[in-house]
């Protein structure tokens, strides 16, 4: 064992945010989503007869960069356990017969979900496959490759196998859970139901955490209180919510005529965006507590797609007991992956924990060639500029808005620098030209900055954690003698979800963060995902797709300076 590489395949299909990690040796070797490759958001939708749509273009890519084949992997390891969820599963009276929760539909679950190793069989038939229950997965993403030998574990999303919600404590190689909580209790599927209540789609929890700024909490929030009960855990009672049914008649009852699409956003959606933004801040508070009181660590690793709401992570780190918060960049469903592959080295084969994922950037990567002969074929206009970071930097200053694609992609829903847009955050305008001219998304949705990470605590009420900051997971104030001189970054609250660089992090997005503070005085620009109502971009092919389509000014590949204008 010692003179070959080990190498472990996390997978993650059951729901949706598809997802493929190799480690080897106890080393990331690359974390990749699908949706980055077939350039279907989500990769796919969340069906019963789907799981065994494996993220193959993942898989691929992720072989490709450690130059071995399916053959030389020895685990594979995968983020659900069908055991589990059909041993747990309760049939309620109220559900949709061949769907979720209904005997047929669960048989049709657990059936795709089987195929997944006979279709690893077909592909190399030495390696050894194992189901790792979901929250499992989802706690190993954040405390196995976190900075912490000993840390309180929270994982919480819509539902794994029937858990929604998993507090544990993390000691070296392994993970104990200290309380589980079980469907319908599931503050995910709260956030999903509220936010097609409020005339979206289940994906758009992060539209409804943005609307909520705008909103009062105490108009609505004691009548959230009469289904929901916050104490140690938290209930929810689900004949109200009927979580598997499009049914919104006690809801209505409660909160009113239902929005459909398209309809205008009143006082009243804002306020129940609210209510529902501080639900989620008191239950995962009192979470937090009750954690700490059982474990007395200090320190709190977090994951589950709950741990993507930055308003409850800025308040965790204000008013939490925990001194030191690691929360996994890919905390939604892409992130068991990791998880999962993490789990089988440090847990099952109890193997010594040497990677701290420090770093986002564990995709796709290409050289000048690459990028060059992509260009060459575009027609655009480009020129090779040493100094990029400078250039890049003035352009910014001067109201230009620049698309910037550097090194290895990001794993997670937010580009942390290297699959960007960046704009000048002093301009008031800029928000609602991003939002209506290039990212064609709704008017309420704020935009974040990325900040000198020595210099965030001049211009954020909060000192940030060193680490997860980086990955853009925490809101802070922004300071009252600051938050003029950048409107474009400020929400209507008066918080931005920043993210913080140092050079080690991210040496060239650093560079150029430098020039613009140089030329500006201000340590910071606005970064928002280089995209427009698509996943994030991945090749160079996709880039030059995305500039060409939409209004952006400039475009930087490596150091190469794209302009609109075609070669003559």
């Amino acid at each position: 064992m010692t003179d070959k590489n080990l190498y472990i395949l996390g997978l993650n299909s059951a729901y949706h945010e598809s997802s493929a990690c190799l480690v080897g040796n106890g080393e990331m070797v690359a974390a990749v989503e699908e949706e980055r490759f077939s350039r279907i958001k989500h990769a796919k939708r969340a069906r019963i007869n789907n799981p065994d749509e494996l993220p193959a273009k993942a898989v691929d890519f992720c072989l490709k960069e450690a130059r071995i084949t399916i053959e030389d992997v020895d685990y594979v390891a995968y983020s659900l356990n069908p055991a589990k969820r059909l041993k747990n599963m309760e049939i309620p009276d109220t559900v949709v017969e061949g769907d979720w929760g209904s005997i047929q539909g669960e048989q049709l679950f657990y059936n795709s979900l089987m195929k997944i190793p006979e279709k690893m069989r077909e592909m190399t038939d030495t390696v050894q496959f194992y189901w790792v229950d979901h929250h499992v997965a989802h706690a190993a993403s954040a405390f196995f490759v976190s900075p912490f030998d000993r840390s309180a574990i929270l994982s919480i999303d819509g539902i794994g196998e029937t858990t929604t919600t998993w507090l544990g404590v993390g000691e070296g190689n392994t993970m104990e859970v200290i309380r589980e909580l079980q469907y319908p209790n599931s503050l995910g599927f709260l956030w999903e139901k509220m936010t097609k209540f409020l005339g979206f789609t289940e994906y758009d929890a992060a539209k409804i955490m943005g609307l909520a700024a705008y909103g009062n909490p105490d108009n609505y929030y004691s009548t959230f209180l009469k289904f929901v009960t916050i104490n140690e855990g938290f209930t929810i009672d689900n004949d109200v919510m009927k979580f598997r049914m499009e049914d919104y008649s006690e809801l209505e009852e409660l909160f009113g005529k239902k929005r459909e699409k398209g309809e205008p956003i009143t006082e009243r959606h804002k306020d129940i965006a609210a209510a529902l933004q501080k639900v989620n801040e008191e239950i995962v508070l009192n979470l937090a507590n009750y954690l700490y009181e059982k474990t007395g660590s200090e320190n709190i690793c977090i994951a589950g797609g709950v741990g993507l709401n930055c308003v409850t992570n800025g308040m965790l780190e204000e008013r939490g007991p925990f001194k030191q918060m690691y929360i996994q960049p890919a905390a939604h469903d892409a992130g068991t992956a990791v998880g999962a592959a993490y789990y089988v080295w440090c847990s099952l084969l109890n193997r010594r924990r040497t990677y701290v994922m420090d770093t986002p950037f564990t995709g796709p990567h290409y050289s000048d060639r690459e990028i060059k002969a992509v260009l060459d074929r575009s027609g655009l206009f480009y020129t090779y500029v040493e100094n990029i970071e400078e250039k890049a930097a003035s352009l910014i200053a001067a109201g230009k808005v620049v698309a910037w694609f550097q090194g290895k992609m990001e794993i997670g829903p937010r580009a942390l620098g290297n699959r960007s847009i960046l704009a000048d955050p002093r301009n008031p305008q800029m928000r609602a030209i991003l939002n209506e001219k290039i990212k064609h998304r709704e008017w309420f949705r704020p935009f974040a900055p990325s900040v000198l990470e020595e210099r965030a605590k001049d211009w954020f009420e909060s000192n940030p954690p060193s680490l997860s900051a980086r990955f853009m997971l925490f809101a802070f104030k922004a300071k009252e003698s600051k938050k003029e001189m950048i409107p474009a970054v400020v929400h209507v609250d008066g918080t931005s979800r920043i993210q913080t660089v140092s050079k080690e992090f991210n040496q060239k997005y650093y560079r150029l963060l430098r020039e613009f503070e140089k030329v500006t005085g201000v340590p910071l620009v606005l970064n928002t995902s280089f995209n427009s109502r698509e996943p994030i971009v991945c090749s160079p092919q996709d880039a030059v797709n995305t500039f060409t389509r939409n209004n952006m000014d400039y475009l930087v590949m490596n150091n190469f300076l794209v302009s609109r204008k075609k070669k003559g």
